[in-house]
């Protein structure tokens, strides 16, 4: 029997009609983050929505795709609020030229930059990565342009990062000299900070009087240290467990010539590793607070609102395990659901270890969208039709509760 639409009271399906009868007012909220290397967090918003009609034809659905700081924070920041999109030549994380994209607002005063876009792990080769001479010189660069333009609030989304230089690069573009003992400049690079000897601020470029600069990261790492930066995000960069001592001695030089020459401590700040300590340079040198990622988007793209009146929340990420704990994007739309009494779903790309632990934050049901075995080129081509297979599934689930 075809599926038909009840107004009136909110009811739910009565199977012994032998159809399924439902209500047109039920309300969905939709805010997932991108799957990387396959769609766009507004993308698979959109596919997740015709699933969710195709089980609910009349369903409000509204849309509100999400990030966390990392990839997709620039979009979700943008795009949501009917602001602009800018393109810079800037210098990349092994000092290349590249074309990174930024941002502004809709309301016309927040600028948005993604330092994946200017200094991200995914610009380089698997060959060419080297955290000892990476550099966030590019993200700096925009920056500064940020700054020019007089924006009041920058936002740096922290994520995805190449480099481990502990902001330096950054802070050369604004203006900050890094030197050795000699007097002479330092190259790019976290493994030139073992010989930092002095910093000169005196050419650094400071945000004005009234303007914000918020880090947006979804992780709490200190600088240093067996949970810091360079210990649990050097290995994917491409250091080896040599590189990463070496690189963990640096910075913590870096952070004691910070703390004597600027009076800022940056080492067991909680945030301050985030993108090889670019959370830390931009604390010592911008005046930045950390902030939660998903906190700020949340907050930005006033997501509580449309929480109002809602029956279900579904949210998606590409692999949904362990680190997602962390409050990544699933984890505080969740949070910010089981605060209005509202049941969230996580539909994942795959599931990975400790991906159980999310059911002790918030998150009612995490199903993965895979629907067979294929290659993972395969499964990045399918991820809308995997998504919205999956979500009408779990709102026909949705539907059998008492």
């Amino acid at each position: 029997m075809p599926e038909c639409i009840i107004a009136g009271p909110r009811r739910r399906p009565d199977p012994g009609f032998g159809q399924w009868c439902f209500y047109a007012h039920m309300k969905i909220v939709i805010a997932p983050q991108g799957f990387k290397g396959g769609i766009s967090g507004l993308e698979a918003a959109r596919a997740i929505a015709r699933g969710v009609l195709a089980a609910v034809p009349g369903a409000e659905t509204v849309l509100v795709p999400v990030a966390d700081g990392g990839d997709g924070t620039l979009h979700a920041l943008v795009d949501a609020t009917g602001g602009e999109i800018f393109t810079s030549t800037v210098t990349g994380p092994i000092s290349q030229q590249v074309e990174a994209q930024w941002g502004v607002m809709g309301d016309g005063r927040t600028a948005v930059i993604e330092m994946a876009r200017a200094s991200g792990l995914a610009m380089i080769s698997q060959r060419r990565r080297n955290p000892k001479v990476t550099t966030t010189l590019g993200t700096g660069e925009i920056l500064k342009e940020a700054l020019g333009r007089g924006y009041e609030r920058i936002i740096v989304g922290l994520g995805g990062s190449a480099t481990n230089d502990g902001g330096a690069g950054m802070a050369t573009a604004l203006g900050a000299r890094f030197l050795d003992a000699a007097g002479n400049p330092l190259p790019p690079g976290g493994g030139a900070l073992a010989r930092l000897d002095r910093i000169d601020t005196s050419g650094l470029i400071k945000p004005a009087a009234g303007v914000e600069v918020i880090a947006a990261t979804d992780v709490t790492n200190p600088l240093c240290g067996p949970t810091g930066a360079s210990a649990v995000y050097g290995p994917q960069k491409g250091a080896s467990d040599d590189v990463v001592a070496q690189l963990d001695a640096a910075l913590l030089n870096f952070a004691r010539v910070v703390k004597r020459d600027m009076g800022v401590d940056v080492l067991d700040t909680p945030g301050s590793g985030a993108a090889g300590g670019l959370g830390a340079g931009l604390i010592a040198f911008a005046g930045a607070r950390i902030q939660s990622g998903i906190d700020m988007v949340c907050q930005v793209l006033d997501f509580d609102s449309h929480l109002e009146g809602a029956d279900l929340v579904v949210t998606g990420e590409g692999r949904a395990d362990h680190s997602t704990v962390f409050d990544k994007a699933p984890v505080g739309v969740a949070r910010h659901a089981r605060s209005h009494g509202v049941p969230t779903v996580l539909l994942a790309g795959s599931l990975g270890p400790g991906h159980e632990e999310l059911y002790n934050h918030g998150v009612g049901s995490v199903l993965c969208i895979s629907d067979g075995a294929m290659t993972f080129q395969q499964a990045l081509s399918r991820t809308g039709e995997m998504l919205e297979g999956t979500a009408e599934r779990a709102v026909r689930l949705f539907l059998l509760k008492p």
